[in-house]
């Protein structure tokens, strides 16, 4: 498979209903007790693209994109508007919003990470499609410069620092990002009767790994 690159209308994207999924399987026994256990690590993000279609423009430009795609066939870009940022959704990002490593003294390449904390418990989201020009990075509590300190690999999440950080030294990460997704259909079904009352098509998008 190859990815393009590209982001889905974010016009369309807006509004969209969807978020992540776990698979987990649930053992009950005997006695009433549950073993619980899942085979995934991380969670996958399933939405429907055609809620965001408001007019017959709007059907041109999803069958377009979904051709360009060759339906299933290649991966794209997709903004998640409830969660496309390293900080809350009302902030900007900033260079301590996340913290992605900490240095060994040898290390220079780093991949960008979302943490989610709830209590004592979080989940640790890798981050493979930053958004370019969004990135900031720093080391130990000052900003470092991209171009300057720093190189970011938009399709592929990687920071490359000039230097490796010291033994311990906290590498801090703010950024927006797409989420990596493909068509989860070959066929996309439209008619302009039913779309004029009210109907709008289903188009599912799924998640991949990269």
């Amino acid at each position: 498979m190859v990815f393009h690159e590209v982001r889905f209308p974010a016009n369309l994207s807006f509004g969209s209903i969807g978020g992540p999924e776990r698979r987990t399987d649930v053992v009950t026994l005997a006695n009433g007790f549950e073993e619980r256990n899942t085979a995934w690590a991380h969670s996958r993000r399933r939405y429907d693209a055609g809620v965001g279609v408001k007019s017959l423009d709007d059907i041109e430009v999803l069958i377009a994109f979904f051709e360009a795609r060759r339906g299933q066939l290649h991966g794209f870009r997709w903004k998640d508007w409830s969660d496309f940022k390293s900080c809350k959704p009302s902030d900007t990002p900033d260079y301590r919003d996340q913290i992605i490593a900490r240095g060994d003294d040898a290390t220079k390449t780093f991949a960008l990470v979302k943490n989610y904390r709830s209590g004592a418990f979080s989940y640790q989201r890798p981050i493979a499609k930053p958004v370019s020009g969004t990135v900031r990075v720093g080391l130990a509590g000052d900003e470092l410069r991209e171009g300057v300190h720093f190189e970011v690999e938009v399709d592929t999440g990687l920071v490359h620092l000039r230097e490796p950080p010291g033994l311990e030294t906290e590498i801090t990460a703010g950024f927006e990002f797409d989420v990596p997704v493909r068509f989860d259909t070959d066929r996309i079904q439209t008619s302009v009767a039913s779309f004029r009352a009210g109907d709008v098509p289903n188009v599912p998008v799924v998640e991949v790994r990269v």
